[in-house]
């Protein structure tokens, strides 16, 4: 659990939004908003990253299916969703979070979080995963 602490410390003393840690070195951070980061690092560094740990300001249940596909050992949330907790209990993956919601609000705290809207409907991380791409591509053509 060594690498889950040293993410965790990491994450809030450098004001990081995503920290990842495997065997003490720092794998990957992110200063960046939402779930973009995470999926960049899950796509592009899977190899590296695997059987690493992870300390996230916010988890959902599409981020803790990103990391079930990552193979992490450990995960960590300032806040995490009760979908994302069963999600990860369920994968034997294992978590600690800060605050427990019931799920993950959009960032004007209006509605559910759209990401966490598209995980209710996905058991399949592949399709997923292509659901929060094209989700993102709107985002950044607007």
């Amino acid at each position: 659990m060594h690498d889950l602490e040293t993410a965790k410390k990491i994450l809030f003393e450098k004001n990081y939004s995503l920290v990842v840690v495997k065997n003490g070195e720092v794998i990957f951070v992110s200063r960046e908003k939402g779930i973009k980061p995470l999926l960049s690092v899950v796509l592009e560094k899977e190899e590296t990253i695997k059987e690493g740990s992870l300390a996230d300001k916010v988890i959902g249940k599409a981020a803790a299916m990103l990391c079930i596909k990552a193979g992490f050992t450990s995960v960590f949330a300032d806040i995490m969703s009760e979908s994302a907790i069963k999600t990860l209990k369920e994968s034997n993956i294992k978590y600690e979070y800060n605050t427990k919601v019931q799920y993950i609000l959009n960032r004007d705290k209006s509605d559910m979080c759209p990401v966490e809207k598209i995980a209710q409907s996905h058991e399949d991380t592949a399709k997923l995963i292509e659901e929060v791409k094209k989700f993102l591509n709107v985002i950044i053509d607007k």
